[in-house]
């Protein structure tokens, strides 16, 4: 029914021309011909999509710079599909996905990330645009430490009493580029990594302040506000259209790192695929991709300034020099703090109730579900402990669950073969494991934590993860309530185990995630639209401590 039809007309039947127009329409949907019905020009005989990613920063410049299809020679066009993604996913990406379900160009916000995407195909092809790492905070703060006056070495803005805003190593270049660029100034060496590790625990002893918040008291002209490392294009960003700002970008003597946003093909392609991908990549390096990059805060590959820098922007016109760092050394100064992070403990409970056979792109929500802990399995260390869970109403024969894989680190010998293979191998397996029983939330949940806290190990961060699109319809079901009671009452600070919920899909249940997610300290995180999932899930993950 339209929108504002009258429900008690007569219904009238089309006439033969409006039958025959929606008809040829559903055949050209059906046949993916959207790009003809969008108008896209004649000249386009052959279509070869390009899938693009970009570091989230870039995501309105690829956009608008690859809005339309690129038009080649004899008839052919290049059709860009553009995704803003963290690099950080991108790499779990690159060392879990088939090849056809690659980009064929990746742009992260800095080279360093090419070294974590292990045997990934990558070729330089250029660059988007630069911006130097640097220190933000208040003006107050600056003038009180007289860094306004005079800069700091990056070791001596590490030795301040101020609150160290230190971002997640794991996912922030411009983080892990900061505590490099520190080591490199103390020295380097075994004395510089202890002082860098030291900054790092302090901080995280220190009552948490995520980088944002630390930006938003630089904002806000905090006399107190904490010193974080960000991009200098982050502090553009923040200042643009404010008068008198607050947050100032502080550039230690020694120079500063820069990211590179690196224009990468990705993956061993010829005839129209590499010539759609290097149309792409002419865009991307082209002097209107310059022009785009430069007005959102970024400097050019050659240093050159956003326009206006300098006076309100809260960042200096001419470039900082550029501090070198050695690639092998910053990777090996992650490993380093990487080490002394918590390992992992997760149980990963996946719904295999029909509805998961729903339509999600050019898949299923059981092939996301898969395809994204895939993604995410790729970047867990050897030394991380997962197990694996499936469940619906009645799955087991006398259970809503089945284990496929019992939790043991993923170096661990599991028959003969690694546990990281014989999980990959079990996530290949859920979409042919659908049950048509309904989903058995309640009971799977109860026994997925008392499962995770009888192997406690308190060494690692223990964790219940679970991925429905659904709510409870087990008729025998514990209850919600009843459940919320028992993992309360079950809480036991000498062995927590926090359950992490994702709701896939707007019919899941986010309500009863909430709440069993609170009895266990855990938190719920909701995927209404599917295509989110990899984006929930890693953040789930990267903040489950």
């Amino acid at each position: 029914m339209g929108r504002h039809a009258d429900p008690t007309a007569p219904a009238r039947r089309p006439a033969p021309v409006v039958l025959i127009a929606a008809g040829i329409v559903a055949v050209l949907l059906a046949g993916g011909l959207v790009w003809w019905i969008a108008g896209s020009g004649e000249e386009c005989e052959t279509r070869q999509i390009v899938g693009v990613t970009v570091a989230p920063e870039l995501g309105d410049v690829a956009g608008k710079l690859l809005a339309d299809p690129i038009v080649l020679d004899d008839g052919l066009c290049a059709v860009p599909d553009v995704t803003a993604q963290e690099p950080l996913q991108t790499v779990g990406d690159l060392g879990a996905l088939d090849a056809d379900a690659l980009p064929g160009v990746w742009v992260p916000d800095s080279s360093l990330w090419a070294g974590r995407a292990g045997e990934a195909p990558l070729e330089g092809a250029g660059s988007m645009g630069s911006s130097p790492v640097v220190l933000a905070t208040s003006r107050a703060v600056g003038d009180a430490l007289g860094w306004t006056a005079q800069v700091p070495s990056w070791g001596q803005a590490l030795a301040t009493d101020r609150p160290l805003a230190v971002p997640d190593l794991a996912s922030s270049a411009e983080g892990l580029s900061a505590l490099a660029a520190v080591r490199s100034s103390l020295g380097g060496g075994e004395d510089a990594d202890n002082a860098v590790v030291e900054a790092v625990l302090a901080a995280a002893r220190a009552t948490p302040i995520t980088p944002a918040d630390a930006l938003a008291a630089g904002a806000a002209g905090a006399d107190d506000a904490p010193v974080v490392p960000v991009s200098e294009q982050e502090v553009f960003r923040i200042n643009q259209g404010t008068e008198n700002p607050s947050l100032i970008a502080v550039y230690p003597a020694e120079g500063s790192p820069f990211l590179d946003y690196p224009v990468l093909r990705v993956g061993e392609r010829s005839g129209t695929e590499r010539a759609a991908a290097d149309a792409v990549v002419r865009t991307l390096t082209s002097d209107r991709a310059l022009t785009l990059v430069q007005e959102a805060g970024f400097r050019g590959s050659d240093g050159a300034p956003p326009p206006g820098a300098g006076g309100q922007t809260g960042i200096q016109e001419a470039a900082p020099a550029t501090l070198t760092l050695d690639p092998a050394e910053v990777q090996g100064l992650f490993a380093r703090l990487s080490s002394l992070a918590k390992p992992s403990r997760l149980l990963a409970v996946f719904d295999v109730s029909t509805s998961m056979r729903a339509p999600v792109g050019d898949g299923t929500r059981a092939t996301l579900a898969r395809d994204a802990a895939k993604s995410a399995l790729a970047l867990f260390p050897d030394n991380a402990a997962i197990g694996l869970w499936a469940f619906a109403r009645r799955l087991g024969s006398d259970t809503d669950w089945v284990e496929l894989v019992p939790t043991r680190t993923l170096a661990a010998d599991a028959g003969g073969r690694p546990q990281r293979d014989v999980l990959t191998e079990q996530l290949d397996s859920i979409p042919d494991r659908l049950s048509p029983g309904g989903t058995g939330l309640y009971d799977t949940t109860l026994a997925a934590v008392r499962a995770a806290r009888a192997n406690f190990d308190p060494t690692a961060v223990t964790s219940v993860v679970i991925v429905t699109d659904g709510k409870d319809e087990d008729e025998d079901t514990i209850g919600l309530d009843a459940l919320v009671q028992a993992l309360s009452a079950e809480v036991d600070p000498s062995r927590p185990v926090k359950v992490i919920g994702i709701a896939l899909g707007p019919d899941a249940d986010m309500g009863a995630l909430e709440q069993i997610a609170a009895a266990t300290g855990g938190d719920a995180y909701s995927a209404v639209d599917e295509n989110d999932l990899q984006t929930v899930l890693f953040d789930a993950l990267r903040q489950r401590s």
